[in-house]
């Protein structure tokens, strides 16, 4: 039987609903970041950076671009004959066919994987967190103290805590309770969805909660662990650790990368963050551009002016255009004159001559306001916007729009245009 110390399970299936227009076709680990980089590539670059070579994927909602880009590994250094990345979406057998319903759930529907390697310990992961941790010092961790589950904390300010999964510790930070969420939280030390298990107790706890709805990690194993008397202790992280689940997030996470001393560098040696590159001609910097404190991808053009924004590969920014504090994915071309301010626009965007995009004052979002709530323009992938029109703070665009869908030439704020399928 093959063996391994420890393997990771990553769950990478979830929609990120609240980065609305922006994983309408492509689930949340997929999303770009950082210019060239994509959400996943973070948790994969740690596992192998730690010396964890079996990883699991698990992919399920709109998995195909993940898929294309994970393949069998090889930027990561995860195509081994023995180990080495799985991708693992739900299928049918005997008994039936299901959806992972829940993160606890997903893990059980693959104990036949996870058995094949006959792990001494289980290490389960989120695919669509930004930040560096070296895992093997959290197994040793664990190990020194005979745990059963060790799950990574971070302190955060107390008046923020009722947003997490808060864990409540003694003075050797073995967890004694844990409130999911809590209105007057008795601790700061959030839940950062990272675990490690002694497989032994995960697959106990698994097939004895294989029956509950939407079996989850934080609401039904943990709680079954802590009540079984298992050894549960908190490993308190104090690096860089960001969810970008929601667009205000995403935004700011991505604007960090650019400060003078950036809060999460890329650019460190010995922490490599790994993706797969593709083949492209280097960048094009024309002698009448002008460019700030940005970081530019590969392939990408500029004839006009860049300030303070991430521009991904093979992006196209003609004569005279203005792009500020604002994020521009791969393959978009943005058209001579425009001006683009505090944007989030998607892979493949077209955007026609002399618009002007985030102008006016904020206001609440008509479409959906749980997902549009700042003063973000949000472009959802391939979509086309006619020359000469206006956008809004606030607002979402999807599909492909014409001047008839602009009144007056205007999409105010806080309003959207999401066409079904992202055509008209």
């Amino acid at each position: 039987m093959i063996k391994k110390e420890m393997i990771a399970m990553l769950l990478a299936g979830g929609q990120g609903s609240r980065l609305g227009v922006l994983t309408q076709k492509v689930a949340k680990p997929a999303v770009s970041f950082g210019g060239k980089y994509r959400i996943i590539d973070f948790p994969l670059s740690n596992c192998i950076n730690s010396g964890v070579d079996t990883v699991g994927v698990l992919t399920q909602y709109q998995p195909l671009r993940l898929n294309a880009h994970i393949g069998i590994g090889i930027p990561w250094d995860l195509d081994r004959n023995v180990g080495g990345v799985s991708l693992l979406a739900p299928y049918e057998s005997v008994s039936g066919s299901d959806w992972y319903s829940g993160t606890a759930n997903a893990i059980f529907q693959n104990l036949e994987f996870i058995d094949t390697y006959n792990p001494d310990y289980v290490l389960i992961l989120s695919g669509d967190h930004i930040y560096k941790m070296d895992y093997e010092v959290m197994l040793d961790y664990h190990k020194a103290n005979k745990a059963d589950v060790t799950i990574a904390v971070m302190p955060v300010p107390m008046e923020e805590a009722s947003r997490f999964g808060i864990m409540i510790t003694d003075d050797t930070n073995r967890i004694t309770d844990f409130e999911e969420k809590p209105k007057v939280p008795r601790s700061n030390l959030a839940s950062m969805g990272i675990y490690i298990f002694s497989w032994k107790v995960l697959r106990d706890a698994l097939v004895t909660l294989k029956d509950v709805p939407e079996c989850d990690f934080g609401k039904h194993v943990i709680p079954w662990c802590r009540d079984g008397g298992k050894r549960l202790f908190a490993y308190e992280f104090n690096g860089y650790w960001k969810d970008v689940g929601t667009l205000s997030s995403y935004w700011e996470a991505n604007m960090e990368l650019i400060d003078i001393i950036p809060e999460f560098n890329l650019y460190e040696e010995y922490w490599k963050i790994f993706t797969k590159s593709d083949i492209i001609p280097p960048q094009y910097i024309s002698d009448h551009s002008h460019i700030e404190k940005s970081i530019i991808g590969e392939g990408t053009e500029i004839y006009g002016t860049v300030i303070n924004s991430v521009i991904g590969a093979g992006v196209t920014i003609e004569d005279g255009a203005e792009v500020r504090d604002s994020i521009i994915m791969k393959g978009t071309t943005i058209g001579a004159g425009t001006k683009i301010t505090k944007a989030i626009v998607a892979e493949d965007v077209c955007i026609g001559a002399n618009c002007e995009l985030g102008v006016g004052e904020f206001k609440p979002s008509t479409y959906d306001a749980r997902v549009y709530n700042a003063d973000l323009v949000t472009i959802g992938e391939r979509t086309t916007i006619p020359a000469g029109v206006k956008v809004g703070k606030n607002t979402a665009i999807w599909g492909e729009t014409t001047a008839e869908d602009y009144p007056n030439g205007l999409l105010d704020s806080g309003d959207a245009i999401v066409k079904a399928g992202g055509v008209k």
